[in-house]
């Protein structure tokens, strides 16, 4: 059985780009292979979280995603701070990564021109911990998204570099997992890209019925097409896109025919839109509410997922001490 493993970032809050994209291929692969799902709270600390609020959002997170379907049951999910052996890991591999390849990184380079006053060494050495996380279970799969592609390119260089310094056959090459057809792409209301909370322009599973109607109603649209047959403007087309997903097929067909026919009312359109993606929202947004409101239940998920986590690191960092020649007297 393939092992697969992901980092959720403990500042993310889940839109229906989340929940219809990779989400839903997380709750379908978490009984096809042995998953690991983590909170990364560590590689947060690179850019000096409020302390007062950080475990907050890692309260939230995991709620978010425990309400959306991952199931503790099945997969294995617990928050990185909670695997001390990470960070042995990390600092292990660190001392067969090179500072200059380091400083190299796209991610790196992009970060100093972000934050010039907060080049810290965590950020540096971020893809060396990002493969501590990956290789600490030897893991076959890593869903990456195109900024992290170079950090998991890193993670082979890593693996390859730590198996031919030692003479083993350890460490697997860890390959991107990107669902292929079976990734639905969800964007934004603003007309144009994927929806995301940077952007400003998502509908995220915790907002409330009102909330939803609002964003959609501002949802950009266009004057309408001036004869059959004209092709969709993207901010409509995104409407369509986002309907497809939430709404009845023959509410899609209703407003295509609209559309084609050139009797669309894109008021009457975001009112039906709006309320398909509340019926999907609202059942997500109170179990979300009532996982944030269990904190027993919430200790049990992340004692339990820890325990898991550190079965299968401390069986590899051992392993890891025994090749690099560390042993006990």
């Amino acid at each position: 059985m393939e092992t697969v493993l992901s980092g959720i970032r403990s500042t993310g809050q889940l839109h229906l780009g989340n929940y219809f994209g990779a989400l839903k291929n997380f709750i379908k692969m978490q009984h096809e292979a042995r998953c690991f799902f983590f909170i990364a709270d560590y590689h947060s600390l690179t850019t000096h979280p409020d302390p007062t609020i950080l475990h907050g959002n890692v309260k939230s997170v995991l709620s978010e995603y425990l309400a959306a379907g991952l199931d503790p049951e099945v997969a294995t999910i617990y928050i990185q701070s909670d695997v001390p052996e990470v960070t042995e890991l990390s600092l292990l591999l660190s001392m067969h990564a090179y500072v200059g390849e380091l400083e190299r990184t796209a991610s790196f380079k992009d970060k100093i021109r972000k934050q010039p006053q907060n080049v810290n060494a965590g950020l540096l050495c971020y893809p060396v911990l990002m493969a501590a996380d990956i290789l600490l279970h030897r893991a076959d799969k890593v869903p990456v998204g195109k900024d992290q592609e170079q950090h998991l390119e890193m993670t082979r260089l890593y693996a390859r570099r730590f198996n031919s310094f030692y003479g083993v056959d350890y460490f697997p090459e860890s390959q991107p997992y990107n669902f292929g057809q079976e990734l639905v792409k969800i964007p934004g209301l603003d007309g144009s890209g994927k929806m995301g909370k940077s952007e400003g322009n998502g509908v995220f599973l915790s907002d409330s019925d009102e909330a939803i109607r609002k964003k959609v109603m501002r949802a950009v649209t266009d004057s309408g097409p001036a004869a059959p047959g004209q092709p969709m403007s993207e901010p409509v087309r995104n409407l369509f896109t986002i309907m497809k997903a939430v709404s009845q097929p023959d509410t899609l067909e209703f407003f295509k025919g609209c559309y084609d026919r050139c009797e669309i009312r894109y008021g009457d359109m975001k009112k039906q839109l709006a309320e398909d993606i509340i019926a999907v929202v609202r059942p997500i947004r109170e179990r979300i509410e009532a996982i944030q409101a269990d904190d027993k239940y919430l200790h049990e998920v992340v004692t339990a997922g820890a325990e898991k986590a550190r079965a299968s690191a401390r069986k590899t960092l051992a392993e890891v001490r025994e090749i690099m020649g560390i042993h006990k007297f």
